[in-house]
């Protein structure tokens, strides 16, 4: 069982993604903007955060940055989501320091098995 956060502001989007993965047995954590996700991986250890692009308060590019300046949380796997799907997005989010990209619309098959692929590379 691993700890994901999921940091999405579009509320029936978050809801399909807890519903896939509480299916999997997973411990999930919610976040509606990025100032709750900032305030949520400050206060627990995730294996994996799935981050939206376009968010309030803060846009998942500026979550990243402020985690990967943490030195505690600098290493957590990130999972950057998102319509923005243009190889030049794909190629800045990366840079930006997600590990992984998946683009919106996505089905629920495939954000399974690409975290579980994620989850299982650390074991």
């Amino acid at each position: 069982m691993a700890r994901i956060l999921i940091a999405e502001d579009e509320e029936v989007l978050r809801m399909l993604m807890v519903d896939t993965l509480e299916d999997e047995g997973h411990e999930l954590h919610e976040a509606a903007d990025g100032q709750v996700a900032i305030n949520q991986i400050m206060e627990n250890d995730y294996d994996l955060i799935l981050l939206d692009y376009m968010m309030p308060l803060f846009t998942g590019l500026e979550v990243i940055g402020k985690v990967r300046n943490i030195p505690e949380k600098s290493d957590v796997k990130i999972m950057m989501v998102s319509a923005k799907s243009q190889q030049s997005d794909k190629d800045l989010v990366l840079k930006s320091g997600a590990d992984y990209f998946i683009a919106k619309p996505y089905s629920p098959l495939e954000l399974v098995q690409r975290i579980e692929g994620i989850l299982n590379e650390e074991n």
